[in-house]
């Protein structure tokens, strides 16, 4: 029986991004996007009340919640001891992350958030993530379009 090995030249089949780091342990919860409107349409706001993540990288297009900030997920990781040390020096309690679908790089990012909020023994701040991601809230209606800085309609058609 013949065996087959990879010859010269065969292209290497490419690791994901986040095959570099371990898989998260904790599930983060997850936040509707109904309940998160309904918390910024009562006035909690985004960068004081919780802190609102977009993962995006090479997918950053149409527009962001309002508030978010950019922390590409592909150089999360690393970065997540420093981030914790801002956030909850700062007194936050809630962080939301969400990516296109939130299906991968938001509960991943979300996960490992929550995983080391466990190991700091913080029973205060809580890890979440956006279902359905920014594709669930850009079409989700007008009321939340409001709530996007940057949004462009023709990336959601």
């Amino acid at each position: 029986m013949a065996t087959s090995s990879p010859s010269v030249g065969d292209p290497v089949p490419e690791k994901p991004w986040h095959a570099a780091y371990p898989a998260p342990k904790t599930t983060a919860a997850v936040i509707t996007c109904e309940d998160l409107l309904s918390w910024m349409s009562e006035g909690n706001v985004a960068g004081k009340d919780f802190v609102l993540v977009d993962l995006r990288r090479t997918d950053f297009e149409g527009g962001t919640i309002c508030g978010s900030i950019n922390l590409p997920a592909q150089s999360l990781y690393p970065t997540i001891p420093s981030i914790y040390t801002l956030l909850s020096t700062a007194g936050v309690r809630i962080v939301i992350w969400y990516c296109g679908s939130s299906r991968g790089r938001g509960n991943r990012a979300a996960g490992w958030f929550a995983d080391y909020i466990k190991e700091q023994h913080n029973i205060e701040m809580e890890s979440r993530t956006l279902e359905r991601g920014i594709k669930g809230w850009a079409t989700a209606g007008d009321e939340y379009v409001r709530m996007m800085v940057e949004y462009d309609a023709a990336v959601w058609r």
